[in-house]
């Protein structure tokens, strides 16, 4: 039982109650007297003693002490004075990501639904302006300067050629890209040229080749399908990650890189991308089975999850929480790439195992 509830018995107030009398005294009967006055039959001892020229008091009674006040509830329980337990809150701004995030998928479908040309522009873009946050956070924060204008120009190429060409442009493009890498660095001082062409071939495969496989998506004939199922089920398995991670998340799935991640979260993100993995490949790929979409969705949470792990991880070694700030809510590009780039080959492959790249 909680001692909390309980309060001390009320004194009334008014002259029969003087200062002698503790909360816990019993009150003494109130005697009128001959001229209507109230007084206690202790005040009447009083009066009477006094008359006959004692003291009011005996010499052996001392006088009463007032008791004490019992201490408040909460002295005696000082765990029950502790603050409500706070609600959880998201750390972002919820309206500003929603408003980006409907604004990017609208710039996504309407690049899609125009001409595949378009689109294969757009990922270029998002490559460029990766890399420049990738290298400049590289710079600040390590003093690596990774050559950015091969990159990004080495980094558009194999965008295209990927388009263009298929897997083996890309892998082309990649070589030349490095190469053009290796030979821009050698107009700067020797001093730290390992370090920084290392990071430069990492940028390298990390955002523009890993991104060419969207492109390698969209050359098949149902093309678009096949990049709005890549795109969905990553945003599907990210929001199923973060719905149920936030309600329900207790057992953190890798404390020491993302301590916002849980193994709950993880198994709402396998569920809610494998269902619309199944949805998809039955609705939207052309030759495609549900079954095939419960392998996709499975395939993509676990690639998704690992992509964001894999830059929370460069994030933690960089010590920064995002990578830029270029869209409010969401950080920069790169942060909204982190789960994308890795799951672009495994959709790829898996696709092109269940129905051809046709």
């Amino acid at each position: 039982m909680n001692d909390s509830s309980w309060q001390p018995e009320p004194v009334p107030a008014g002259p029969a109650y003087d200062a002698q009398v503790g909360p816990h005294t019993r009150p003494m009967p109130i005697v009128p007297d001959a001229a209507g006055r109230d007084f206690d039959d202790r005040e009447a001892r009083d009066r009477g003693a006094a008359s006959d020229g004692g003291s009011p008091f005996r010499a052996d009674t001392p006088p009463q002490e007032p008791m004490p006040s019992p201490p408040p509830p909460h002295a005696e329980h000082p765990q029950d004075s502790s603050p409500p337990p706070q609600k959880k809150r998201a750390g972002r701004d919820l309206r500003a990501a929603i408003g980006v995030g409907v604004g990017l998928g609208a710039v996504i479908f309407a690049s899609l639904l125009i001409v595949k040309a378009v689109f294969v522009g757009v990922v270029v873009v998002a490559v460029v302006v990766g890399l420049w946050e990738l290298t400049s956070r590289l710079q600040e924060k390590k003093g690596i300067k990774a050559p950015l204008v091969p990159l990004a120009v080495g980094g558009a190429a194999m965008v295209i050629a990927g388009y263009v060409r298929g897997a083996e442009g890309a892998w082309v493009a990649m070589a030349l890209t490095v190469l053009a890498v290796l030979v821009w660095r050698m107009t700067e001082p020797p001093e730290d040229y390992l370090k920084d062409v290392t990071a430069g071939a990492f940028a390298a495969f990390y955002v523009p080749f890993l991104a060419t496989f969207v492109a390698m998506l969209l050359t098949a004939d149902d093309g678009p399908q096949r990049v709005i199922t890549f795109l969905l089920l990553t945003v599907v398995s990210d929001t199923g990650a973060y719905a149920v991670g936030w309600r329900f998340g207790k057992t953190k799935l890798a404390p020491r890189i993302s301590p916002g991640k849980t193994r709950e979260g993880l198994f709402g993100a396998v569920a809610f991308a494998m269902v619309a993995g199944a949805l998809c490949m039955e609705f939207l790929i052309d030759g495609g089975a549900w079954w095939q979409g419960l392998i996709l969705g499975l395939a993509v949470a676990v690639s998704a999850t690992l992509g964001d792990l894999g830059e929370s991880m460069i994030k933690r070694d960089l010590g920064i929480k995002d990578m830029g700030t270029l869209l409010p809510g969401h950080g920069g590009i790169m942060d909204r790439l982190d789960s994308l780039l890795p799951t672009a080959p495994v959709v790829w492959l898996l696709l092109a195992a269940f129905v051809g790249t046709g």
